[in-house]
């Protein structure tokens, strides 16, 4: 198995990418290899600050140039041929290798993951899909940013993609779906909540549990929840704030009542770096999106979740079950 890595893409390549690299051959579990994509002057450099790095699962492969924040995404993707995130995609689309994973512009990694690898048969807008905490485990957030503007029949699209991730990666037998709602009547909210609540009630496969207020997200009603990348990229970031938040807030109330509490336990489950990347659902690959100010325990995570991924037939499993859908779905 062949794991690529934008070795160009955080806010501190390469740096980060290669300690993330160097820590996941390391500790995780499985047999594969790191193709580092990137500027092959810089990523020696670094990868001759560390000891015992094991050469024969060590590649690199020479993208001189980086797609930076501010570039247009879709235009960076056309006018950036040797760009890292461009040259690591079409790695994955040759089968070069068997995931991509970047730190770096999410709207190019969208972008490109649509462009280059395109879109599995049967899914209209690719979804991005992000773990979150709940206090009965975890539930996967989709869409986490890829579309602002959709439609009832992309929720359900959506709801459909959630539930094959969370049963291949996550573990659960029957993932049940939410669509986050103003109220749990199933009239709430606008026309297109409506016919979304419609949709998902009726589709085979999917075991909906109905709306899920923005209160009760934290409770974990669902393992699946669906929503319009906007509001659950607004929820996604909310999330990621709570956990520093929370532990200034409590270390300040500790120093003024002399109290001493270990708490890195209890919040390690609050960190975003703890899962890894969000995987862009939907594509013909196996394409992680990682934060641009990921830490080096991040890109190991994410090189966790793309091996399992790739170990589990993710994408292939994806597109057998929408082509078995296909038929019976609902029309829109």
């Amino acid at each position: 198995m062949r794991i690529a890595l934008d070795a160009m893409g955080s806010d501190r390549a390469p740096s980060v990418e290669i300690e993330g690299a160097v820590g996941a051959l390391r500790e995780l579990e499985g047999q594969f290899r790191i193709v580092l994509v990137g500027d092959r002057e810089r990523i020696e450099a670094e990868l001759a600050r560390h000891e015992g790095v094991p050469a024969e699962r060590v590649e690199i492969v020479h993208a001189p140039v980086r797609i930076e924040m501010g570039d247009s995404p879709a235009h960076a993707i056309r006018r950036k041929p040797d760009s890292s995130i461009v040259v690591g995609l079409n790695l994955l689309k040759r089968g070069e290798v068997d995931a991509f994973i970047s730190a770096g512009s999410t709207g190019a990694m969208m972008a490109g993951g649509v462009m280059i690898l395109g879109p599995l048969k049967g899914v209209d807008r690719p979804a991005v899909g992000a773990v979150i905490p709940t206090g009965s485990g975890y539930t996967l957030l989709i869409d986490a940013g890829a579309n602002v503007d959709t439609r009832p029949h992309h929720l359900a699209q959506f709801a459909q993609l959630g539930t094959i991730y969370a049963r291949d990666l996550m573990g659960i037998d029957q993932p049940r779906v939410g669509l986050l709602n103003i109220g749990e009547e199933p009239e709430k909210g606008d026309e297109r909540a409506v016919e979304a609540y419609r949709l998902l009630s009726a589709s085979e496969g999917i075991d909906f549990v109905g709306n899920v207020e923005g209160r009760d997200v934290i409770h974990g009603p669902c393992d699946v929840l669906v929503c319009d990348g906007f509001v659950g990229n607004v929820l996604l970031k909310f999330y990621e704030s709570v956990s520093g938040f929370m532990i200034g807030l409590l270390r300040k109330e500790m120093e003024e009542s002399g109290v001493e509490l270990d708490l890195r336990r209890a919040f390690r489950k609050l960190d975003y770096t703890e899962y890894g990347g969000a995987p862009l659902l939907g594509v013909n690959g196996v394409s992680i999106i990682c934060h641009g100010g990921s830490p080096p325990r991040a890109i190991r995570n994410a090189i966790r979740v793309a091996v399992q991924a790739v170990e589990r037939g993710m994408v292939a499993h994806i597109e057998r079950q929408l082509a078995n859908r296909a038929e019976s779905s609902p029309s829109q």
